[in-house]
Protein backbone atom coordinates (compact mmCIF):
# COMPACT_ATOMS: atom_id res chain seq x y z
CA UNK A 1 0.00 0.00 0.00
CA UNK A 2 1.46 3.47 -0.69
CA UNK A 3 0.99 6.34 1.16
CA UNK A 4 0.01 9.72 -0.92
CA UNK A 5 -0.92 13.28 0.13
CA UNK A 6 -3.08 16.24 -1.03
CA UNK A 7 -1.83 19.76 -0.55
CA UNK A 8 -4.39 22.48 -0.43
CA UNK A 9 -2.22 25.30 -0.83
CA UNK A 10 -1.82 27.71 2.41
CA UNK A 11 -4.56 25.73 4.49
CA UNK A 12 -3.63 21.24 4.86
CA UNK A 13 -2.49 18.58 4.00
CA UNK A 14 -4.20 15.14 3.95
CA UNK A 15 -2.04 12.12 4.01
CA UNK A 16 -4.26 8.87 2.52
CA UNK A 17 -3.60 5.31 2.09
CA UNK A 18 -5.22 4.08 -1.11
CA UNK A 19 -8.88 5.27 -0.49
CA UNK A 20 -8.28 5.97 3.29
CA UNK A 21 -7.93 8.92 4.79
CA UNK A 22 -5.80 8.77 7.88
CA UNK A 23 -5.38 12.48 8.88
CA UNK A 24 -5.61 15.63 7.50
CA UNK A 25 -2.59 18.31 9.12
CA UNK A 26 -4.50 21.73 9.03
CA UNK A 27 -0.99 24.18 9.23
CA UNK A 28 -2.94 27.72 8.76
CA UNK A 29 -6.36 27.61 10.32
CA UNK A 30 -8.68 30.56 10.48
CA UNK A 31 -8.75 30.06 14.40
CA UNK A 32 -10.31 32.80 16.79
CA UNK A 33 -7.22 34.78 18.90
CA UNK A 34 -8.96 33.49 22.48
CA UNK A 35 -8.40 30.09 21.16
CA UNK A 36 -4.72 30.70 20.85
CA UNK A 37 -4.29 29.67 16.70
CA UNK A 38 -1.90 26.70 16.57
CA UNK A 39 -1.99 23.69 13.97
CA UNK A 40 -3.73 20.82 14.35
CA UNK A 41 -3.82 16.99 13.35
CA UNK A 42 -8.12 16.45 12.38
CA UNK A 43 -9.63 14.26 11.31
CA UNK A 44 -7.92 11.42 12.15
CA UNK A 45 -9.00 7.78 10.99
CA UNK A 46 -7.49 4.41 11.73
CA UNK A 47 -7.03 2.21 8.33
CA UNK A 48 -10.31 1.03 8.63
CA UNK A 49 -12.04 4.83 8.38
CA UNK A 50 -12.72 4.92 12.01
CA UNK A 51 -12.49 8.35 13.27
CA UNK A 52 -10.36 9.05 16.51
CA UNK A 53 -10.38 12.41 17.21
CA UNK A 54 -12.68 15.75 18.06
CA UNK A 55 -12.60 19.50 16.41
CA UNK A 56 -13.85 21.92 18.88
CA UNK A 57 -15.89 20.13 21.51
CA UNK A 58 -18.20 22.52 23.17
CA UNK A 59 -17.01 21.88 26.48
CA UNK A 60 -13.33 23.48 25.55
CA UNK A 61 -12.92 24.53 21.94
CA UNK A 62 -9.41 25.33 21.95
CA UNK A 63 -9.31 21.63 21.84
CA UNK A 64 -8.76 20.35 18.20
CA UNK A 65 -7.73 16.97 17.55
CA UNK A 66 -4.00 16.42 18.24
CA UNK A 67 -2.08 19.69 18.64
CA UNK A 68 1.18 21.18 19.92
CA UNK A 69 -0.45 22.87 22.51
CA UNK A 70 1.16 24.34 25.83
CA UNK A 71 -0.92 26.83 28.49
CA UNK A 72 2.11 28.47 30.17
CA UNK A 73 5.20 29.95 28.55
CA UNK A 74 6.77 32.88 30.55
CA UNK A 75 3.49 35.01 30.60
CA UNK A 76 1.62 33.48 27.32
CA UNK A 77 -1.08 31.14 26.92
CA UNK A 78 -0.54 28.63 23.79
CA UNK A 79 -3.27 26.53 24.66
CA UNK A 80 -6.30 28.65 24.21
CA UNK A 81 -9.10 29.96 26.28
CA UNK A 82 -8.56 31.38 29.94
CA UNK A 83 -5.18 31.43 32.17
CA UNK A 84 -5.36 29.33 35.35
CA UNK A 85 -4.24 32.18 38.26
CA UNK A 86 -3.76 30.54 41.73
CA UNK A 87 -6.76 32.00 43.96
CA UNK A 88 -8.64 32.93 40.89
CA UNK A 89 -9.22 29.93 38.95
CA UNK A 90 -9.56 30.59 34.75
CA UNK A 91 -9.40 33.95 34.10
CA UNK A 92 -9.68 35.37 30.71
CA UNK A 93 -6.49 37.44 29.83
CA UNK A 94 -4.83 39.71 26.83
CA UNK A 95 -2.34 36.37 26.45
CA UNK A 96 -3.58 34.20 23.88
CA UNK A 97 -0.48 33.61 21.75
CA UNK A 98 -0.51 31.99 18.08
CA UNK A 99 1.72 29.65 16.41
CA UNK A 100 1.66 30.61 12.74
CA UNK A 101 2.71 28.90 9.65
CA UNK A 102 5.60 30.51 8.09
CA UNK A 103 7.32 28.40 5.28
CA UNK A 104 6.70 24.57 4.31
CA UNK A 105 9.95 22.97 4.17
CA UNK A 106 9.42 19.19 3.12
CA UNK A 107 6.31 17.72 1.77
CA UNK A 108 6.94 14.02 0.42
CA UNK A 109 5.64 10.46 0.10
CA UNK A 110 7.38 7.58 -1.07
CA UNK A 111 6.22 4.13 -0.40
CA UNK A 112 5.02 3.61 2.74
CA UNK A 113 5.98 7.02 4.28
CA UNK A 114 4.59 10.68 4.03
CA UNK A 115 6.35 13.45 5.42
CA UNK A 116 5.75 16.80 6.70
CA UNK A 117 7.50 20.01 7.38
CA UNK A 118 7.32 23.14 8.15
CA UNK A 119 8.60 26.30 10.10
CA UNK A 120 6.54 28.56 13.02
CA UNK A 121 6.76 31.66 14.61
CA UNK A 122 5.29 31.86 18.13
CA UNK A 123 4.26 35.22 19.10
CA UNK A 124 1.87 37.13 21.77
CA UNK A 125 -0.86 38.51 21.60
CA UNK A 126 0.71 41.52 20.99
CA UNK A 127 2.49 40.24 18.23
CA UNK A 128 6.37 40.14 19.53
CA UNK A 129 8.67 36.89 19.03
CA UNK A 130 8.12 34.33 21.80
CA UNK A 131 9.14 31.24 19.46
CA UNK A 132 10.90 30.10 16.54
CA UNK A 133 9.84 26.57 15.78
CA UNK A 134 10.61 23.62 13.34
CA UNK A 135 8.30 20.65 13.05
CA UNK A 136 8.45 17.65 11.15
CA UNK A 137 5.31 14.90 10.91
CA UNK A 138 6.42 11.81 9.35
CA UNK A 139 3.43 8.75 8.82
CA UNK A 140 4.26 4.94 8.44
CA UNK A 141 2.03 1.91 7.47
CA UNK A 142 2.80 -0.53 10.16
CA UNK A 143 0.07 -3.20 9.26
CA UNK A 144 -3.11 -3.74 7.76
CA UNK A 145 -4.46 -2.54 10.53
CA UNK A 146 -2.16 -0.01 12.10
CA UNK A 147 -0.18 3.02 11.38
CA UNK A 148 1.88 5.61 13.22
CA UNK A 149 2.87 9.40 13.02
CA UNK A 150 6.02 10.42 14.53
CA UNK A 151 5.74 14.31 15.74
CA UNK A 152 9.11 16.13 16.28
CA UNK A 153 9.25 19.71 17.11
CA UNK A 154 12.39 22.00 17.89
CA UNK A 155 11.58 24.95 19.66
CA UNK A 156 14.36 27.97 19.79
CA UNK A 157 13.64 30.79 22.45
CA UNK A 158 13.49 34.66 20.68
CA UNK A 159 12.05 36.15 23.14
CA UNK A 160 15.13 38.35 24.81
CA UNK A 161 14.69 36.33 27.76
CA UNK A 162 14.37 33.28 29.93
CA UNK A 163 10.87 31.24 29.26
CA UNK A 164 9.38 28.97 31.80
CA UNK A 165 7.04 26.06 30.42
CA UNK A 166 4.98 25.06 33.02
CA UNK A 167 1.58 24.10 33.48
CA UNK A 168 -1.86 24.81 35.48
CA UNK A 169 -0.15 22.14 38.61
CA UNK A 170 3.09 24.42 38.36
CA UNK A 171 1.01 27.74 38.97
CA UNK A 172 -1.12 25.87 42.09
CA UNK A 173 -3.86 23.48 40.68
CA UNK A 174 -3.49 20.37 42.05
CA UNK A 175 -3.08 17.19 39.27
CA UNK A 176 -3.98 19.73 36.29
CA UNK A 177 -0.45 18.97 34.43
CA UNK A 178 -1.86 19.45 30.99
CA UNK A 179 0.41 20.55 28.03
CA UNK A 180 2.74 19.41 25.27
CA UNK A 181 1.30 16.94 22.47
CA UNK A 182 -2.82 16.35 23.33
CA UNK A 183 -4.99 13.69 21.87
CA UNK A 184 -8.53 14.76 22.38
CA UNK A 185 -10.69 11.49 21.28
CA UNK A 186 -14.46 11.27 20.06
CA UNK A 187 -17.17 11.39 22.33
CA UNK A 188 -18.22 8.23 22.42
CA UNK A 189 -14.75 6.84 23.73
CA UNK A 190 -15.69 8.57 27.09
CA UNK A 191 -15.62 6.14 30.13
CA UNK A 192 -13.30 4.01 27.74
CA UNK A 193 -10.01 2.39 28.64
CA UNK A 194 -6.68 4.29 29.77
CA UNK A 195 -4.30 1.94 29.05
CA UNK A 196 -0.89 2.16 31.21
CA UNK A 197 2.13 -0.67 30.86
CA UNK A 198 1.68 -1.45 34.34
CA UNK A 199 -2.16 -2.21 34.02
CA UNK A 200 -5.48 -0.43 32.53
CA UNK A 201 -7.39 2.33 34.71
CA UNK A 202 -9.25 5.61 34.26
CA UNK A 203 -8.54 8.65 35.86
CA UNK A 204 -6.69 7.70 38.68
CA UNK A 205 -3.76 7.21 36.44
CA UNK A 206 -3.40 10.71 35.97
CA UNK A 207 0.03 11.91 37.17
CA UNK A 208 1.72 8.70 36.69
CA UNK A 209 4.85 8.41 34.63
CA UNK A 210 5.42 5.73 32.11
CA UNK A 211 7.19 5.75 28.46
CA UNK A 212 4.03 5.50 26.88
CA UNK A 213 0.50 5.58 27.38
CA UNK A 214 -2.92 4.28 25.22
CA UNK A 215 -6.77 4.73 25.48
CA UNK A 216 -9.11 1.68 24.07
CA UNK A 217 -12.42 3.46 23.25
CA UNK A 218 -15.96 2.17 21.58
CA UNK A 219 -17.24 4.02 18.51
CA UNK A 220 -20.96 4.76 18.22
CA UNK A 221 -23.51 3.58 15.11
CA UNK A 222 -21.57 0.13 14.91
CA UNK A 223 -19.85 -0.90 18.08
CA UNK A 224 -16.44 -1.25 16.63
CA UNK A 225 -13.72 -0.31 18.77
CA UNK A 226 -10.02 1.97 18.42
CA UNK A 227 -6.94 1.56 20.27
CA UNK A 228 -4.48 5.12 20.71
CA UNK A 229 -1.30 4.35 21.82
CA UNK A 230 1.49 7.96 22.52
CA UNK A 231 4.63 6.56 23.00
CA UNK A 232 7.60 9.24 24.54
CA UNK A 233 10.93 9.86 22.78
CA UNK A 234 13.81 8.39 25.56
CA UNK A 235 15.30 11.71 24.38
CA UNK A 236 12.76 13.93 25.86
CA UNK A 237 13.50 16.50 28.08
CA UNK A 238 11.73 14.61 31.77
CA UNK A 239 11.50 11.42 30.17
CA UNK A 240 9.65 9.27 31.19
CA UNK A 241 6.80 12.28 31.48
CA UNK A 242 3.91 12.57 33.78
CA UNK A 243 0.70 11.51 31.86
CA UNK A 244 -2.30 14.21 31.40
CA UNK A 245 -5.56 11.59 30.60
CA UNK A 246 -8.62 11.18 31.01
CA UNK A 247 -12.04 9.26 30.37
CA UNK A 248 -14.65 9.96 32.78
CA UNK A 249 -15.49 13.61 31.42
CA UNK A 250 -14.54 13.36 27.85
CA UNK A 251 -10.54 11.22 26.67
CA UNK A 252 -7.57 12.33 25.94
CA UNK A 253 -4.21 11.42 25.79
CA UNK A 254 -1.20 13.94 26.77
CA UNK A 255 2.58 13.03 27.65
CA UNK A 256 3.43 16.51 29.70
CA UNK A 257 6.57 16.88 30.18
CA UNK A 258 6.06 20.39 32.46
CA UNK A 259 3.08 18.30 34.71
CA UNK A 260 4.20 19.38 37.99
CA UNK A 261 8.18 21.02 37.19
CA UNK A 262 8.54 24.28 35.09
CA UNK A 263 11.21 24.15 32.70
CA UNK A 264 13.58 27.14 32.08
CA UNK A 265 14.81 27.59 27.97
CA UNK A 266 17.14 30.77 27.87
CA UNK A 267 17.13 32.71 25.31
CA UNK A 268 18.46 31.30 21.98
CA UNK A 269 18.17 27.93 23.35
CA UNK A 270 16.61 25.26 22.06
CA UNK A 271 13.91 22.55 23.36
CA UNK A 272 13.88 19.86 21.14
CA UNK A 273 10.41 16.63 21.31
CA UNK A 274 9.95 13.45 19.67
CA UNK A 275 6.65 11.21 20.12
CA UNK A 276 5.03 8.36 18.16
CA UNK A 277 1.43 8.19 17.77
CA UNK A 278 -0.26 4.92 17.12
CA UNK A 279 -3.12 4.15 15.70
CA UNK A 280 -4.95 0.64 15.35
CA UNK A 281 -8.35 -0.65 14.68
CA UNK A 282 -9.75 -3.01 17.48
CA UNK A 283 -9.30 -3.22 21.29
CA UNK A 284 -5.95 -4.47 21.59
CA UNK A 285 -6.20 -5.11 25.44
CA UNK A 286 -3.31 -4.87 27.55
CA UNK A 287 -0.71 -7.26 25.48
CA UNK A 288 -1.74 -5.49 22.31
CA UNK A 289 -1.37 -2.27 23.44
CA UNK A 290 2.15 -2.93 24.60
CA UNK A 291 2.88 -4.44 21.07
CA UNK A 292 1.54 -0.80 19.59
CA UNK A 293 3.92 0.73 22.24
CA UNK A 294 6.63 -1.57 20.76
CA UNK A 295 5.95 -0.44 17.17
CA UNK A 296 6.13 3.11 18.14
CA UNK A 297 10.11 2.63 19.46
CA UNK A 298 10.30 1.51 15.93
CA UNK A 299 8.99 4.05 14.81
CA UNK A 300 11.04 6.32 16.54
CA UNK A 301 13.94 4.55 16.02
Amino acid sequence: MTLHVTHRLDYSVAVAAGDAELFTYVYRPGTPVLESPKPYLHPIRTRGGRLVSLYRPHDHVWHKGIAWSLPHVGEHNFWGGPTYVHGRSYVQLDNNGSATHRELTTLAATGDRATIGHTLDWTSQAGAPVIAERRALTATLVDDDTWALVFETEMTNVSGATIDFGSPTTKGRENAGYGGLFWRGPRSFTDGIIQSPDGAGGDELRGTRAEWFGFRGRHDETGDHSTIVIVDDTANPRHPPQWFARTEQFACLNPAPFFSEELPLPDGETLRFRYAVVVADGDRGEDGSALLADQGRTALA
